[in-house]
């Protein structure tokens, strides 16, 4: 890179972190005010409050780098413009498509940087943010659904009447398994129960029914059964904001599984994932428009810059949380509904970019 380069990725890496640092301030101050009463109710003390945010903060911080990184290019490009600085960039024979290549590294970088973070990372450290939050913020949870089915595999069907999280015991059970639409067998017991030192399902009072191709039927029954199942007393436990604790290898793996299951509720994690994809992408998008918004020296200044800057990140923030709102409803497809913001925004630069006088 030339000196021109490093003098503008730097000076664009710097507003970044400025940038970040006084918003992320903002945040923890708004943050802080708004659950200081249920901080207070739970009895926690400034240490418990201060490993919280310590989660936090990289979490919310991440979900906001695409709107950041447009107000660092923002600031820095209008600071540039305002003291004349491009116009001799460009009055030097540097073409404006040159000028806006240490932007692109720049947002290449924050861009891989939060793929990695988003992807691998803050997933590991929102496990304590989520199981924090379920324990002090939110309602106490109670597993309620009665008649509870779910597929354990393309063959095999779970059942039971209800179940409590407390003691881990589930009622009137029964697990069938069907090929080619017949009934091959079936296990029924009076309840299953967790054995945490075996880590597998204990069932009482059980009962089967093996149905041989010669038609006949074979039955066992006896008092208690250890059985092997792919559900866990976790799958029974709160999974809210799951989606958010699993990195993109478990996030793949996991949705496999409720598909396997013919589980609802796939969609939030289907949004997820294609939103880690779209986020550097957002980032890249973002900055070109943000120096093709601020490159041009404007009456207003630096503010009227900025105030241009925050509406269009304004826009971009709500035309994304309509977009997920409605792909986690069903009223939109879920990759479109991802990937809409950046195409519409990736239009919006192209057309800026071939009309707005440079």
């Amino acid at each position: 890179m030339k000196i021109l380069d490093r003098y503008l990725l730097f000076k664009f890496l710097k507003a970044f972190v400025f940038s970040m640092f006084i918003i992320n301030l903002i945040i923890l101050v708004i943050d802080y005010t708004e659950k200081n009463q249920k901080f207070n109710r739970a009895g926690l003390s400034w240490a418990e409050i201060a490993g919280y945010y310590i989660d936090y903060m990289p979490w919310v911080s991440n979900l906001a780098v695409p709107l950041i990184t447009f107000i660092a290019c923002v600031f820095i490009t209008s600071r540039l413009a305002t003291h004349t600085e491009i116009v001799a960039m460009l009055s030097s024979g540097i073409s404006f498509r040159r000028l806006l290549v240490p932007y692109v590294v720049g947002a290449l970088a924050i861009g891989g940087f939060n793929f990695w973070l988003n992807g691998w990372v803050i997933p590991n450290s929102n496990k304590d943010r989520v199981a924090f939050e379920v324990k002090y913020l939110e309602k106490p949870y109670n597993f309620n659904e009665r008649n509870y089915h779910l597929r354990l595999s393309p063959n095999s069907y779970f059942y039971l009447e209800n179940y409590t999280i407390r003691s881990q015991i589930g009622y009137k059970v029964s697990l069938e398994t069907i090929e080619d639409h017949e009934l091959k067998s079936k296990l029924t017991g009076a309840r299953i129960e967790w054995n945490p030192e075996k880590e597998l399902w204990t069932l009482k009072n059980w009962q089967q029914r093996t149905f041989l191709p010669n038609g006949e039927e074979k039955f066992t029954a006896g008092l208690e059964l250890d059985t092997l199942l792919s559900i866990t007393p976790k799958d029974f436990e709160n999974d809210y904001r799951r989606f958010e604790t699993l990195t993109i290898n478990q996030l793949i793996d996991y949705m496999g599984m409720l598909r396997e299951r013919g589980s609802e509720g796939i969609e939030d994690y289907q949004v997820e994932l294609h939103i880690r994809f779209a986020a550097p992408f957002a980032i890249l998008i973002l900055t070109i428009i943000g120096v093709l918004v601020s490159a041009r020296k404007a009456r207003g200044g630096t503010g009227a810059m900025i105030a241009v800057g925050f509406g269009l990140a304004f826009v971009f923030t709500l035309f994304f949380i309509l977009t997920r709102s409605l792909a986690t409803s069903g009223d939109l497809p879920i990759m479109l509904a991802a990937w809409l913001p950046n195409l519409t925004f990736g239009v919006l630069a192209f057309f800026m970019y071939r009309k707005l006088p440079r």
